[in-house]
């Protein structure tokens, strides 16, 4: 076992605080901070800390992948299959989705044959991997992901009270399906500008009209039921103005995870993460279709071909308990598995399950790894490397209570 630095990543809607007071760095930031990467993803590893030195894990897993990564080398091409992150949003992600397998093999060759360059904005396939997710709230994170029952959506178009939605709101209400959401998503999403320039502002009217009715005695039932979607939807135009996504973002379920809850997203799940810190773990892909709340390359067509139209209920994950302190999320995913760990202070060590290679990751206190005779502290914010040739892995906190996220392949 080693020490795991991640790669720190820094996009605008990151956060100036969060990641800093997670690791225990001067606040704020000099940037904002969004991502520390655990993994071997190409694009950003992590580096191994071992005997004063530095070195990628990517390389780690390059040069002895049967004694890293044990018998699950074969199965994975001889690539560490899932990558971990702690993510911190101050400000809400682009609206995306990720590609299935066969989608995301497709598209890479396509693209390869086209000779875009991979690291060309305009390229929708980075690699050939599908890119299921789970993230799990480290305070109240926020999000919208997937397609609302489309009944609960023409509810929300009709008490915005907007005339010119209602056309929209009759077209779904006549097909409340898969199909209807295709249709009326496809027709926002490719509206001309100049209707979009008329269009939008009377919904964000509608929206501010909305959420002044507060008076629970004189106002129906429904007068505060999508409260925070219209001042999501206020929100979203006030970060992108005049962005086609603000209108698609009215088809989704807006959720609010509270610490401990997971979130997972299937391929083709339309999401946006809209506020919070959380560990998150995905396939270790970083293939990404954007629909819009971005300044980056959207591909609307290639985009409505890995949607996925279906209504989804709110995909969130509840903590499985399995022992004292212990909690595991369960996902169809067979790139990754993830548990968390309660640490209580003086507590007796606890063994840590896991199938083949893990990452131990620290998000709050500090936690002490243990092997026969060997210890490793490990402090908040940081990580250790498990290869698959390590057992009897056990964890204590230290100096107080601690918690512990244990990353490893699918169970």
């Amino acid at each position: 076992m080693h020490e795991l630095v991640g790669a720190l990543r820094s996009y605008a809607w990151g956060s100036r605080t969060a990641l800093a007071q997670l690791c225990g760095r001067e606040v704020p930031s000099a940037h904002p901070e969004a991502e520390l990467w655990f993994g071997a993803h190409p694009a950003d590893p992590a580096k191994i800390l071992s005997d004063g030195e530095s070195r990628s894990l990517l390389e780690l897993l390059e040069t002895d992948p049967n004694r890293e990564l044990g018998s699950v080398a074969p199965e994975f091409g001889g690539r560490l299959p899932f990558l971990l992150k702690i993510l911190a949003a101050e400000e809400p992600l682009s609206l995306q989705a990720h590609p299935s397998a066969d989608q995301a093999r497709y598209g890479f060759d396509r693209e390869n044959h086209a000779r875009v360059p991979l690291d060309s904005p305009m390229r929708n396939y980075r690699d050939d991997s599908h890119k299921p997710e789970l993230v799990v709230a480290l305070d109240r994170f926020e999000a919208l992901a997937g397609f609302r029952d489309p009944l609960r959506t023409v509810d929300l178009l009709n008490v915005l009270a907007v005339p010119e939605l209602m056309q929209y709101a009759e077209l779904l209400a006549a097909q409340p399906d898969a199909d209807g959401l295709r249709t009326l998503f496809t027709t926002w999403i490719t509206l001309p500008q100049a209707m979009l320039a008329t269009l939008l502002p009377k919904v964000l009217d509608g929206c501010v009209h909305y959420l002044k009715q507060v008076d629970p005695a004189e106002s129906p039932r429904q007068a505060k039921e999508f409260a925070a979607e219209a001042q999501t939807t206020l929100e979203l135009a006030e970060a992108y103005p005049g962005d086609a996504g603000v209108l698609a973002a009215l088809l989704l379920n807006r959720l609010t995870l509270e610490p401990g809850q997971g979130l997972f997203l299937a391929a083709g799940s339309l999401h946006a993460y809209l506020r919070g810190i959380g560990v998150e773990i995905m396939a270790n892909s970083d293939n990404v279709l954007r629909g819009g709340l971005t300044p980056k390359h959207v591909d609307v067509p290639e985009l409505l071909r890995v949607l996925d139209f279906e209504p989804l209920r709110l995909p969130i994950v509840e903590p499985e308990p399995v022992g004292p302190g212990t909690f595991r999320y369960r996902t169809p995913a067979p790139e990754f598995a993830l548990r968390r760990f309660e640490l209580a202070a003086d507590a007796e060590p606890v063994e840590i399950p896991r199938t083949g290679p893990g990452i131990m990751l620290v998000t709050a206190g500090t936690v002490r790894l243990s092997q026969g005779g060997a210890a490793l502290p490990i402090t908040a914010g940081s990580a250790a490397w498990i290869s698959a040739a390590d057992t009897e892995i056990r964890a204590a906190a230290v100096d107080g209570p601690a918690q512990l996220f244990c990353a490893c392949v699918g169970e």
